[in-house]
């Protein structure tokens, strides 16, 4: 039996210790070993299934704003990529925009870059630079690779907790027990939530210098989440317990980072902001 759980134990740590990807706007290693080619086909599968069963904006002024803002944040992305040693790294992604009619205050980006922006979200964002401050985080996500870490840190998760089962095989039925609760709820709270507030506070830093560089003011980010504070009412979930950063803390961070994305995109000839 302790075979068995230094043989789990050793096959996490090689885990962990090779499969990593370097993140091109960080510079950072970050844990993935789900690669485009696992990944990205049953993206573009989902998306499509998506928008067939959804009721899809066309020909509209709005819907047309959101294809713009996503060309123009897909040119920035591709210009900080290669400024920065990193062609084709785009080779394997699918951009797409489309705006969903439904009340949902909400978009996201799918792994592969195709995107949804929902029309509940639209008098939040008011205007472009608004709604570019969103689409720049979605799609941020998505060249990030956040899905692929999220899917890799589930499975170490899983892993975690079979050889913890194993180690304890010789132990009560009520220990076992005790270790999966406990693990279950330590893992969750001490590790994939603020994984999960890191990733939205990366796509946060990464949003702001690709809207800098695609032209628009990134001052307007920490505005428009002024107004997502106001349209939850001030309700928000306990920090340590969410997926996301708080309100205030989201606020707080893109006031500090806006004029870092700025200098940044002055680096590419941007010398005003809409």
């Amino acid at each position: 039996m302790k075979v068995k759980k230094w043989i789990l134990v050793l096959f996490v740590t090689a885990l962990t210790v090779v499969a990593c990807k370097v993140n091109p706007f960080t510079g950072e290693k970050n844990l993935n070993f789900v690669s485009n080619d696992q990944l990205f086909p049953s993206s573009f599968q989902q998306y499509d299934a998506f928008l067939d069963s959804s009721n899809v904006v066309t020909g509209t002024t709005e819907s047309r704003m959101v294809k713009r803002i996503g060309d123009k944040i897909k040119t920035a992305a591709e210009r900080y990529l290669n400024a920065n040693g990193y062609q084709g790294f785009l080779e394997d992604f699918r951009f797409e925009y489309n705006l969903v009619k439904d009340d949902q205050v909400n978009a996201f980006a799918m792994p592969g870059g195709k995107t949804v922006v929902y029309t509940g979200i639209l008098p939040i964002t008011q205007n472009e630079t608004g709604l570019a401050v969103v689409m720049g985080h979605e799609v941020a996500h998505a060249l990030a690779d956040h899905g692929a870490q999220r899917m890799s840190r589930a499975q170490i998760q899983q892993l975690g907790a079979v050889a913890g089962t194993v180690a304890l095989s010789g132990k009560s039925q009520q220990t076992q027990q005790i270790f999966a609760q406990a693990y279950g709820i330590g893992s969750q709270v001490g590790v994939m939530l603020p994984f999960s507030r890191s990733q939205e506070a990366e796509a946060d830093r990464i949003g702001l210098t690709l809207m800098a560089i695609a032209g628009y003011d990134p001052d307007e980010a920490a505005d428009l989440w002024r107004r997502m504070q106001q349209n939850s009412g001030g309700a928000s979930t306990p920090e340590f317990l969410s997926t996301h950063p708080s309100n205030q803390t989201r606020i707080n961070n893109l006031e500090a980072w806006a004029p870092e994305a700025k200098a940044e995109a002055r680096k590419y000839g941007v010398t005003s902001f809409q």
